[in-house]
């Protein structure tokens, strides 16, 4: 962090003023350490749609499985690891549920990287010790330099100023807000009646993977800038009437709203045929 690192650094510093807020707001509310907001920093660089080799995704890097057992949704339309404050509202249940199985947070942090499972046998191995420092030898690879790469994250963020790192200005406006989206909405149509950078939506808003809302099933959240917000709630009908015909074809409605809907269910089977020099990895992510 303060040699070949101190780019990327300067960059997450910048992403921290966005971020830092959500997470700091959430881990109170659950009553966790503050400082568990240095984990997307370790996790993702607070890269919202990062996704690992593994397949974690998101600013938490959470798996399919764990992120559908803790309520995020994951379908062909949404992928809620990636939005902001759902997947951090996630993370603060699984890192309490951890905490609350081993009371030392140390071990709490080593089994959200490697599993509860990886813990437990580290510690059979050990003799039965319960300290991280003593179960080291017998951690995987990467879960060795997971509490040391979180206390560096911890100190670095502290101290910048002594290793000459100074934070890029932010890419994501800081003041923003919220609207409930029940019908079906298009990013196009916000960008075009409200005269908004797409970009700027889809950096807001990176849990909807086809710029579209499906609010026709349920009602989801926009994130939009404050003055963006006060010209959507004016033209509001306007908004979703704006080449609705050529975003939502009535032809479609029916099909996509039946693939959200099946794809945020159990899933189809798919049937492959490995081929010479696939890995499971490299399957489970296409």
């Amino acid at each position: 962090y303060t040699t070949t690192n101190k780019a990327v650094m300067s960059r997450v510093m910048g992403r921290s003023q966005y971020y830092f807020p959500i997470f700091e707001a959430e881990l109170d509310a659950h009553g966790l350490p503050l400082e568990l907001r240095m984990l997307p920093v370790i996790e993702s660089s607070l890269v919202p749609k990062a996704r690992s080799k593994v397949g974690a995704s998101g600013l938490w890097q959470f798996m399919y499985g764990t992120s559908k057992g803790y309520g995020l949704e994951v379908s062909s339309f949404i992928d809620q690891r990636f939005d902001p404050l759902l997947s951090t509202k996630a993370a603060c249940k699984f890192l309490r549920y951890l905490y609350n199985m081993y009371g030392d947070w140390n071990l709490a942090l080593a089994a959200y990287n490697c599993g509860p499972g990886n813990i437990k046998k580290a510690i059979k191995r050990s003799g039965g010790s319960t300290d991280f420092w003593k179960i080291y030898p017998w951690l995987p690879k990467e879960t060795r330099g997971y509490l040391p790469g979180f206390i560096a994250a911890n100190y670095i963020m502290t101290f910048y100023e002594d290793h000459g790192i100074c934070p890029m200005e932010p890419n994501l406006p800081i003041a923003t807000d919220t609207i409930h989206v029940n019908k079906n909405l298009h990013f196009n149509q916000i960008a075009e009646v409200c005269g908004v950078d797409i970009e700027e939506i889809r950096a807001l808003n990176p849990q909807y993977l086809k710029d579209i809302i499906p609010g026709e099933n349920e009602t989801y959240v926009l994130r939009i800038t404050n003055n963006t917000t006060s010209k959507f709630v004016e033209n509001e009908d306007s908004i979703y009437r704006h080449n609705a015909d050529k975003y939502f074809p009535k032809a479609n409605i029916e099909k996509m709203l039946k693939e959200a809907k099946e794809n945020n269910g159990a899933g189809n089977m798919i049937r492959h045929k490995i081929k010479n020099g696939e890995t499971l990895g490299s399957i489970a992510i296409k």
